[in-house]
């Protein structure tokens, strides 16, 4: 692309913010000279820093993903569980509504179907998550949730009949250890423990949600999966919720208003993101920069929540983050050469 003479850069505000209202606006893609434009204009981010662009979008909602951890926590002193988690992904799902109100007009019977089955792994999974933040920190659920990442490699061979490596079985067994240490064994004499293990269980299902999210994609319309999913996640829990006679809380709290809102454009965002994202990758490659949650998880949970934990349980900690390269390492064996023939 040529450019003017005195002009040394490309037009970088123009082309943000050109692909940031073509987005509002609900394009499904970026018109062919916006693609040229940025395909031009952009340098290679693989070349720079070792990840493409989708690669780049996952490592930035990883970040915020490690903070609503605290959030969530500070939040539950004026919520109960439950319909905490209706009313996050409902204001998500309603975000997502107002800028894709005229797609909603194309939904198919698979993205409805699929939509549900998302959904229903974003239910479980924050609920845990969220019922097991009222007994544990946040940074300990942050490193427990992490399980999920050696977990994807065995759940694919469960449901796709992919089997796992060697060094797969091998990251399972350390973050298994790692949990274990993480989660302190002797705080569970006499039924304590129990957010440690629901967190687990919230492991489990992210790990089918991620699975899920690299099977329907490319078949499916990424805005309306994602309204799909969010929608099932809010009703669900607003339903467990009521049976379980929650009261709904006076939204009067500065706190937990602030909370809501917050969370529910970041989930709106981080799924978004996800079915965006690993259209283009693996999903094991996806859980391999998820891994990074934690660690931001606990960095947020040190600096603003004085979160400390014993030296045991933080070398449980590092054993489930070595657990996930580990997982991803491919060894080679050498075979040895056959025997001359006499």
């Amino acid at each position: 692309m040529k450019q003017k003479k005195g002009s040394g850069k490309p037009r970088w505000s123009a082309t943000i913010l050109h692909y940031f209202t073509s987005w509002i606006n609900c394009s499904a893609r970026p018109s062919p000279g916006l693609r040229q434009t940025l395909n031009m204009s952009l340098p290679d981010t693989r070349t720079m820093l070792g990840f493409n662009r989708y690669e780049i979008a996952l490592v930035v909602i990883t970040v915020f993903w490690g903070a609503t951890f605290l959030i969530v926590q500070n939040a539950l002193a004026h919520s109960d569980p439950f319909l905490f988690v209706c009313m996050r992904f409902g204001c998500a799902a309603l975000a997502m509504m107002l800028c894709s109100l005229r797609i909603l007009r194309g939904l198919t019977a698979l993205e409805v179907r699929a939509g549900m089955l998302i959904g229903l792994c974003i239910f479980l999974g924050y609920s845990f998550q969220t019922v097991g933040l009222q007994t544990i920190a946040s940074s300990k659920s942050a490193f427990i949730t992490a399980l999920y990442v050696p977990l994807v490699p065995l759940m694919q061979w469960l449901f796709l009949r992919r089997p796992p490596t060697f060094m797969n079985w091998v990251g399972a067994g350390l973050a298994f250890t790692g949990l274990v240490l993480l989660a302190n064994p002797q705080s569970m004499e006499g039924g304590a423990g129990t957010g440690e293990w629901l967190t687990v269980l919230s492991a489990i299902a992210i790990a089918v949600e991620v699975i899920l999210i690299s099977r329907f994609a490319g078949t499916v319309d990424l805005r309306r999966v994602t309204i799909v999913q969010l929608a099932t996640a809010a009703l669900m829990a607003g339903l467990t919720g009521a049976m379980r006679g929650e009261n709904m809380p006076a939204l009067t709290s500065p706190v937990l208003i602030i909370s809501i809102l917050v969370l529910g454009l970041a989930s709106a965002v981080i799924q978004i993101t996800m079915n965006w994202a690993q259209n283009h990758i693996s999903a094991t490659r996806a859980t391999v920069i998820y891994a990074g949650e934690p660690v931001w998880a606990g960095i947020i949970g040190r600096v603003f929540a004085d979160e400390r934990h014993s030296a045991l349980a933080l070398f449980g900690a590092i054993l489930i983050i070595v657990s996930v390269a580990v997982s991803e390492m491919k060894v080679r064996l050498r075979r040895r050469p056959p025997a001359a023939l006499p």
